[in-house]
């Protein structure tokens, strides 16, 4: 095979992961946790899909190895990162627990080189946004016919009417959502493809709906501020700049006051804090390693305080949940990581062109909000399936834009 064509394989290798990101919820079900929800997918199906995953990434990998380098500015620190969670998982509670959440940390450093080596090829781009945003306008129906349908019955009422589809919490829908709904605009707008342009848009609409319907308070919020992140990063007109970030603030707020507590339970408004103390005394305790990936829950049980909930799963707070059970080097690695993308990013934007920065500053404003949301809820999708991948979008399409001929 030539190059050409190995790139255009590895292209479509990252199309598939990302069109199979939707049911990437469902590997919660294979690890000995407690499940926070109901999965739509069988065990099974959850089995098969983690092993055809794996088969993809080895052979991504494959394909990475014959294809000529190109830059992968990311590639040690998410090694870092792998590390620090490696090392946390072998010297926890549960060494067991770690094996999914490093697997799939694994398969994302994989996606991550796999998307810089073969976006730049062309229709390697094409290729990405095709599976990424049909799979997310098909994911979006699900997820909103089925809470208009109330069906699955256990699942609508598991979560109080809220839209979830196939992602356990409707946390992960709302930080999907995040990602997708900008892409999908800055897409719609760039794309000389009349048929990527109408997925693209499509996707964007139904995104908005399933957020919407899936009555995240802190996606909401989170949506608020990427949208201003949008308006700063893509939008040149200064005066409509601030117009517009002053009514998306405003509407962002009356929403979340007029729905603060539909379809939630309002002590979720208090326990939180004492999830948040018992986070901390699970630092105090073990500083350092923290007490292993995906043992949170099991450690709450012990160390829960009176007024809090019977069972957590997670800290409702990302960065409280990884100093907890990755530890302060956890922590750090993952910080470390951020930063560099962050100079990578912004070194590339500054040299980018005018459609480049349109799709790649999308790209980052959805970041910004899944960072935002990450202060006040833990998705596990955002952290496994999307930041990784997402980076490396927002790299690459600083440097090729769309690939595509104007």
């Amino acid at each position: 095979m030539s190059q050409s064509s190995l790139k255009r394989a590895l292209a479509i290798a990252s199309a598939t992961a990302f069109a199979c990101l939707p049911l990437f919820p469902s590997f919660i079900t294979l690890t000995p946790a407690s499940i926070p929800g109901i999965s739509m997918l069988p065990h099974g199906v959850a089995i098969a899909m983690l092993a055809a995953m794996a088969l993809l990434a080895a052979v991504a990998g494959a394909l990475i190895l014959c294809v000529p380098r190109v830059e992968q500015p990311m590639l040690r620190p998410l090694l870092l990162w792998l590390g620090s969670a490696l090392l946390a998982a072998v010297l926890g509670f549960a060494p067991l627990y770690g094996v999914v959440f490093l697997a799939i940390f694994l398969l994302g450093i994989v996606w991550h080189v796999g998307i810089n080596a073969s976006y730049g090829e062309r229709g390697g781009a094409t290729i990405v946004f095709a599976g990424l945003l049909g799979a997310a306008s098909l994911a979006f129906v699900v997820a909103i016919t089925a809470v208009l349908l109330h069906r699955p019955a256990a699942i609508y009422a598991a979560q109080h009417g809220r839209a979830v589809g196939s992602f356990i919490l409707p946390g992960e829908l709302a930080g999907y959502v995040l990602v997708i709904v900008p892409i999908a605009l800055a897409v719609a707008s760039l794309s000389l493809h009349p048929w990527l342009r109408a997925v693209a848009a499509f996707a964007a609409t139904s995104g908005v709906i399933a957020l919407a319907l899936s009555f995240s308070r802190t996606g909401w919020v989170a949506a608020g501020c990427s949208g201003i992140a949008y308006l700063l990063l893509v939008v040149r007109d200064r005066p409509r700049q601030r117009s517009i970030a002053i009514a998306i603030a405003a509407f962002t707020a009356v929403a979340v006051v007029l729905a603060f507590n539909a379809h939630h339970d309002p002590s979720e408004n208090f326990t939180r804090l004492s999830i948040w103390r018992t986070a901390l005394g699970i630092v105090r305790r073990f500083p350092l390693t923290g007490s292993g990936p995906f043992t949170f829950g099991t450690i709450y049980a012990h160390l829960r305080l009176p007024d809090g909930d019977a069972v957590a799963y997670h800290a409702h707070d990302l960065y409280l949940t990884v100093l907890a059970e990755t530890g302060i080097l956890g922590l750090s690695a993952m910080l470390a990581a951020w930063v560099r993308f962050g100079r990578e990013w912004m070194r590339r934007f500054a040299e980018a062109g005018p459609r480049a920065r349109i799709l790649s500053g999308a790209i980052v404003a959805g970041l910004i909000g899944t960072l935002v949301q990450g202060i006040i809820d833990t998705s596990t999708l955002v952290l496994f399936g999307l930041w990784l991948p997402t980076m490396a979008l927002a790299l690459a399409s600083a440097r090729f834009g769309l690939g595509e001929s104007p």
